[in-house]
């Protein structure tokens, strides 16, 4: 059985309890970093002086559930002491994030990144929307795995985009809703979205959700969704962290999604120690064949 994401979300709004209240004691600090280096999505763009889309829902959620949030574009934050200051990170970004880039913030240095994944391997939390996976690009030829001189960002997320085609309804499998915040995920469903198509991924995730590559179009421009089913959402453990990542998040109606903010709901909470999850690896088993590549049939970049 099919249904669409808004279906589902209309159902999990209705079935859904209230948010909890607040545990006692010191909440769980979260960073919501958004320094767009490359491209600035719409969801995290700020204007008026109004916060963006994202930065918004975000906040709601985490005072919802018990964090506290703070949200910057500022790279300079990432130094041991400021990253001392937080349990948990949630990146929508792009592009080198050590440079100035396209939205002129300031940069993370060479040291702060490294310090960063350091902490991750630590035993701090991540959770990446969407953008992580055009962050820190491996240079080089877009349709070839790096392996293991992929960028240790990429690494640590667990896949790179390699490109996308235009907007497109997909059919999405839930491979496991027993992962907090996907209790009402147990049928696949069809989404509009930008969809990634993913490279460098990850050996040791546990896949949370796929895409069914054979209910896309996939000539042309759309050729990079020609291979087969491959993960959109997953989990894995960097070092003593706890990695989240899902493709979802460029669109606006997937935002407002009560499906999509428990599935974030549910990674905040798993980031930071608050709940527990099995996320042994099944990628080899649940999406046999993700790490074969598309071909390059030399379509404009996007």
């Amino acid at each position: 059985m099919v249904k669409a994401l808004t279906t589902i979300a209309l159902a999990l709004a209705v079935a859904a309890p209230a948010a909890a209240a607040p545990k006692a004691g010191k909440k769980k600090q979260i960073l919501f970093f958004t320094k767009s280096s490359g491209f600035e999505h719409p969801v995290i763009k700020e204007s008026d002086g109004k916060p963006s889309l994202a930065a918004a829902t975000l906040q709601e959620l985490a005072a919802g559930n018990g964090f506290e949030l703070t949200h910057s574009k500022d790279g300079g934050l990432f130094t041991p002491e400021g990253i001392g200051k937080f349990d948990a990170f949630v990146f929508y970004t792009s592009g080198d994030l050590t440079t100035e880039g396209k939205d002129k913030n300031p940069p993370m240095s060479a040291e702060g990144k490294q310090a960063f994944l350091r902490a991750v391997a630590g035993g701090k939390g991540f959770v990446g929307i969407h953008g992580p996976a055009d962050t820190f690009h491996n240079p080089g030829d877009r349709f070839k795995d790096d392996g293991d001189s992929a960028d240790p960002f990429t690494r640590m997320v667990g896949g790179e985009l390699i490109r996308h085609g235009a907007q497109q309804t997909a059919r999405v499998v839930c491979v496991d809703a027993r992962f907090p915040g996907l209790a009402a995920c147990k049928q696949p469903f069809d989404q509009i979205e930008e969809w990634y198509s993913l490279k460098n991924l990850a050996k040791d995730m546990h896949v949370l959700m796929y895409l069914q590559t054979w209910t896309m179009k996939n000539t042309g421009e759309d050729s990079v969704y020609r291979r087969p089913p491959f993960p959109v959402t997953w989990t894995r453990m960097e070092g003593k962290g706890r990695v989240f990542f899902t493709a979802l998040g460029h669109r606006e109606d997937v935002w407002a999604s009560p499906l999509f903010q428990q599935m974030v709901v549910g990674a905040l909470k798993w980031a930071t120690g608050e709940t527990s999850a099995d996320v042994k690896a099944n990628a080899a088993t649940v999406t046999p064949g993700f790490t074969e590549l598309p071909p390059d049939d030399k379509a404009p970049a996007r």
